[in-house]
């Protein structure tokens, strides 16, 4: 493992960048910014290594509200409706900052603090742990929190995940890493002909503002039946209202079975690289980058254009907290959270 000074945030502190590398190939740049994967290089078909995730070349560019490029997402990734939520007969209110609902924690997300490396290691599972301590109140979520990621580059050639976490009060989490994938190695080419799987056999049905409304609709004879492995872009014209409105993918699937198992599975015929996503959460928000802010620049300076990546975001469900029948619970003092999702890469 390398560790260097990456750059430097507006209010002066230092942001260093960890450079992983494993016997196979892979060969990752990690941020204790965010906890951000900022660069993974994976061999194509002919060997040659190729970036496959967007990043930027400065810290500044990160700072950016709204940008969450390889990062940690927390307390809780996706939407919470109204931007609020009640624990024992209290409401807790949120930041606002989708209309009046809440997306990826607001400006308070995990995606904007500098978290701390407490450990790495190499051999042929090189690693990094970062932390993170989330006072009580903090961004209007209860109880002081404890995270811990660890990224690991493993001997078969997979980003491997490991989120841990522990509160002293009873506190909302859903916590996911977003990366946008771009499995060409080339991030001016879009991913509509990247090849997707998704072992799914349903959606959650959301109302305009991507909030579920609790039910669950199945994917057979819609656009979004990647049950079959089939272009991002087949059917991303379809008379959707939700394509329409999103201008792409942007839904949580609902992962068929439960424990540890395979999510998704996404293959560029150019270039031969395929990723297989394996997870134990529930849920899967992809999501084919269907906009940027103007003026956002990728690696190099390049702009970033809609569907230039894709992402697959391990999750409970959106808003999972007000709906008892989703497969969550608040995490609770005395127990303690873990997860594991990792992207394994190889060449077909």
């Amino acid at each position: 493992m390398k560790t260097e000074e990456f750059g430097r945030l507006s209010d002066g502190r230092t942001v260093r960048k960890y450079t992983l590398e494993n016997g196979g190939g892979l060969r990752g740049d990690f941020l204790d910014y965010g906890c951000r994967v900022a660069r993974l290089f994976v061999p194509g078909r002919d060997g040659a290594r190729a970036n496959v995730v967007l990043g930027h070349d400065s810290a500044a560019e990160y700072e950016r509200p709204g940008d969450f490029l390889g990062a940690v997402i927390g307390r809780c990734a996706n939407r919470i409706a109204g931007g609020e939520f009640r624990i024992g007969g209290r409401t807790h209110r949120l930041e606002q900052n989708e209309g009046n609902n809440s997306l990826h924690s607001g400006a308070a997300g995990f995606q904007h603090r500098l978290w701390r490396a407490v450990s790495s290691g190499g051999g042929d599972a090189p690693f990094v742990t970062f932390a993170l301590e989330s006072p009580d109140g903090d961004g209007g979520f209860p109880g002081n929190l404890k995270v811990e990621v660890t990224y690991t580059l493993t001997a078969d050639n997979a980003l491997r995940i490991d989120y841990r976490a522990e509160t002293d009060a009873e506190t909302p989490l859903n916590l996911t890493n977003h990366s946008y994938f771009n499995l060409t190695g080339h991030p001016e080419r879009n991913i509509l002909g990247v090849e997707a799987r998704i072992f799914a056999d349903g959606i959650t049905e959301t109302d305009a503002a991507l909030i579920p409304t609790g039910r669950i609709l199945p994917v057979s004879g819609t656009p979004y039946d990647f049950r079959a492995p089939k272009p991002i872009g087949r059917d991303l014209s379809a008379p959707d209202p939700l394509l329409r409105a999103c201008g792409g993918y942007d839904a949580n699937f609902v992962l068929n079975g439960s424990g540890p198992r395979m999510a998704a599975e996404f293959r560029d015929p150019a270039e031969g690289r395929r990723m297989r996503v394996f997870t134990d959460l529930p849920g899967m928000q992809f999501y084919t980058a269907n906009g940027f802010a103007a003026g956002t620049a990728g690696i190099g300076g390049a702009p970033l254009l809609a569907h230039s990546a894709f992402c697959a975001e391990t999750q409970y469900f959106p808003d999972a907290l007000h709906h008892p029948e989703f497969p969550y619970r608040n995490l609770a003092p005395g127990v303690r959270y873990r997860s594991t999702t990792s992207y394994r890469f190889d060449v077909s």
